[in-house]
């Protein structure tokens, strides 16, 4: 394999050629949220994310309590948008020498408030001094009606859940000196990305239903996570801009626009595709978990947004991702 200018996902698919094989017991491998092992008659799911001071958090901004709750729920959220329960989590932590003691409790009081919340054990790790902060989660789950990002097809009502973009216009305020607790609006936006919430139980009923034909959770960005879905189904999808749900603190800052909704990430919402002969399985869900039906699947390879106006342009893939040089 040779790395060079290589993009996150171009990596991602060179690694999946060489790993291509599947041992006997691995039902999915690279590719998804999570790997699937068949373990006798229970399915596993298996996740892991890696958080690095400077890319995904700020330490010195981010509070220790929520740090620990964030760093196990972007992990949660990728069991959520399989359909599954997590069970067990393992942490790598590596720690500067210079971390506090009252940091480090901090901490751990976060990872052990979103285990409890979402019944989840840590089972385990490893720990060391590093030059900087970084954070590795792994997760492991289970679950019966596993709902890959492969299903979709042309018909499928494209839905996602929650508000999008909050997480991001809270990262803007924070590089621009917002702090917690100055002002009521802005403290909704940086709670989303200080501690952003997984949709573990939504997941759940969407497959104990059966409602998604495909599902993703958004970490990095509507745009992006909606390629993906399309890229693994084979399909494209047309959304309309008017349908992109935004929160009226996102609202207040960016009035008309939509960008931050289309493009920013860690929204950590589930983003779901569902044929139309279950809509009426999807009904009951909708105002309590607040989901919006934003577009459809189609035919081709393009994601068509369309404006207010009746406009239609091809979406072009603007959201969060890595590269290699």
């Amino acid at each position: 394999m040779k790395f060079i200018d290589i993009t996150e996902k171009t990596l991602i698919d060179e690694i999946k050629k060489e790993f291509s094989s599947l041992r006997p017991g691995l039902s999915l491998g690279i590719g998804d949220d999570a790997a699937v092992i068949k373990a006798g008659k229970k399915q596993l799911l298996l996740t892991k994310d890696l958080l690095l001071d400077g890319i995904h958090f700020y330490k010195d901004a981010h509070p220790p309590f929520l740090l620990g709750r964030k760093s196990l729920n972007v992990s949660l959220s990728d069991i959520a948008a399989m359909g599954g329960t997590p069970l067990y989590a393992l942490l790598g932590l590596g720690l500067p020498e210079n971390t506090s003691g009252e940091w480090i409790e901090g901490f751990f009081s976060g990872i052990k408030s979103a285990a409890e919340e979402f019944d989840t054990a840590l089972a385990g790790g490893d720990i060391s001094r590093a030059g900087g902060m970084t954070l590795s989660v792994t997760v492991i789950g289970e679950g019966k009606n596993i709902i890959k990002r492969s299903g979709a097809r042309p018909g499928d009502m494209i839905c996602v859940s929650g508000k999008l973009g909050d997480s991001a216009q809270g990262l803007r305020l924070l590089n621009q000196g917002a702090g917690l607790g100055d002002d009521q609006r802005n403290d909704v936006l940086l709670k989303a990305f200080f501690d952003p919430v997984p949709q573990v139980v939504l997941g759940k009923i969407i497959s104990e239903k059966k409602i998604a034909s495909s599902m993703i959770d958004v970490s990095d960005g509507l745009s992006v996570d909606l390629n993906h879905l399309c890229e693994e189904s084979g399909v494209g999808a047309e959304i309309y801009e008017e349908k992109i749900p935004v929160s009226d603190e996102v609202r207040f800052y960016q009035k008309k626009d939509r960008e931050i909704c289309l493009h920013g990430g860690e929204d950590y919402s589930l983003l779901f595709t569902v044929p139309e002969e279950k809509k009426s399985r999807l009904k009951l869900l909708v105002k309590e978990y607040d989901i919006s039906e934003i577009g459809r699947m189609i035919r081709g390879k393009d994601i068509i947004l369309i404006k207010e106006n009746g406009q239609r342009k091809k979406l072009e893939i603007g959201g969060y991702q890595h590269f290699f040089r």
